[in-house]
């Protein structure tokens, strides 16, 4: 798989360590240049420890505790995930080559003020909102399969016939 570009995720006001965790080893695995977090809970100072891969390690995190800390590259794009009824819907936008993904808390919505920030707001296409590490792996998975190397799928189903 090759891409040009980068892209980072993470989440306002994330409050579970297993969350976050399973966002960062989630980030690490699709190739992620950073995680971050704004206004995260005061426990999770720690929840990097329930990351199994230790993406601390070999992967950036930033920890901000307020939205005017954040400070991302210059050109990098902040795309904002979000179930509003003006949002993009995810199969129908066209990932920045540098984007910034960030989430919501889990018992709630991105504030108005993330909001504001925000470039793009991005909702994925469900009843009703999902789990905010398998909300992140969505739009990782999706970014990686619009803007990978693939080859275009098959007509008939199964795989292309080598």
């Amino acid at each position: 798989m090759s891409m040009r570009g980068y892209f980072a995720i993470g989440a306002e006001g994330i409050s579970k360590p297993m969350n976050l965790g399973a966002l960062m080893r989630t980030a690490n695995a699709f190739g992620a240049s950073f995680v971050f977090s704004v206004g995260a809970e005061p426990k999770l100072k720690v929840a990097y420890k329930a990351d199994t891969s230790k993406t601390f390690e070999s992967v950036p995190y930033y920890q901000w505790d307020a939205i005017s800390d954040m400070a991302f590259p210059k050109g990098c794009q902040l795309v904002g995930i979000e179930l509003t009824e003006d949002a993009i819907t995810l199969p129908e936008f066209k990932h920045p080559k540098a984007a910034a993904y960030v989430l919501g808390r889990e018992r709630g919505d991105l504030s108005p003020e993330m909001l504001a920030k925000c470039d793009h707001v991005v909702k994925i296409p469900t009843r009703f909102c999902i789990n905010v590490s398998l909300a992140g792996a969505l739009v990782m998975y999706d970014r990686v399969l619009s803007m990978g190397s693939f080859r275009d799928r098959p007509v008939m189903p199964g795989g292309p016939k080598a």
